[in-house]
């Protein structure tokens, strides 16, 4: 990518923070533990689903041995709100299992470590790692994924190849910053199916790739694939 491209990719990670200056994580969560089973929680989920599910679950299963000593059927009272819940429950039972046998029942701070986890993917690692402060990274989401792709900073698909080229393109400082603020922008302006060109506070600086014009409309608001 060449230097003007870094420089309007970094423009526009300014003017989103400027637009959203609290961007941080939505999910409630008071613990390393907790914060895992949340994320895990997340997948194919809102967080505010996330968020009404876990209190009643956390009091009755405070901890590693208490969640790893659970059948999925007594956790599924607690999350069937949730999307694909019984096999959130059978990830999370088996996360906290492993936790207790091989991490005596902490939650482990590397990204092989967490990798190996039930229910934890790459993704999921990230998320865990840039809340617990100990690695730096750029997960990759649906939100940040898409958004990437419009705004020009990838072609890549794969999360995996996606998280290669923004940490190549933006400085690792900004990782944390720039995931957060490309998930807010993707649920609060930039949505799957219908953008919000315009209001969003940089449509000037985006090419909007793969972005069709509505049916029977015009201007900023269903900017046409460039």
């Amino acid at each position: 990518m060449s230097g003007a491209e870094r420089a309007r990719a970094l423009e526009v990670l300014r003017r989103l923070d400027v637009a959203m200056p609290g961007a941080r994580i939505e999910l409630d969560f008071t613990s390393d533990l907790q914060l895992m089973v949340a994320v895990i929680l997340s997948a194919q989920s809102t967080d505010k689903g996330v968020n009404r599910a876990t209190p009643g679950l956390f009091a009755a299963f405070p901890d590693a041995p208490a969640l790893a000593g659970a059948e999925p059927e007594q956790l599924w009272p607690h999350i069937r709100t949730l999307g694909l819940f019984r096999n959130k429950a059978r990830a999370i039972g088996a996360a906290a299992r492993r936790i207790v046998e091989v991490h005596g029942g902490v939650v482990p701070r590397t990204r092989d470590e967490l990798e190996a986890l039930p229910g934890v993917g790459q993704k999921s690692a990230g998320v865990i790692l840039l809340q617990q402060g100990v690695e730096a990274a750029f997960p990759v989401d649906t939100h940040v994924g898409r958004l990437s792709r419009r705004l020009g900073f990838t072609r890549q698909l794969a999360p995996g190849k996606v998280e290669a080229e923004l940490r190549q393109l933006f400085p690792v400082e900004l990782w944390a910053t720039g995931h957060q603020l490309l998930v807010w922008h993707g649920r609060r302006c930039c949505t799957a199916r219908a953008p919000a060109c315009e209001r969003c506070p940089v449509a000037e600086l985006c090419p909007k790739r793969g972005v069709k014009r509505a049916a029977g409309q015009g201007g900023r608001g269903a900017m046409a694939r460039r």
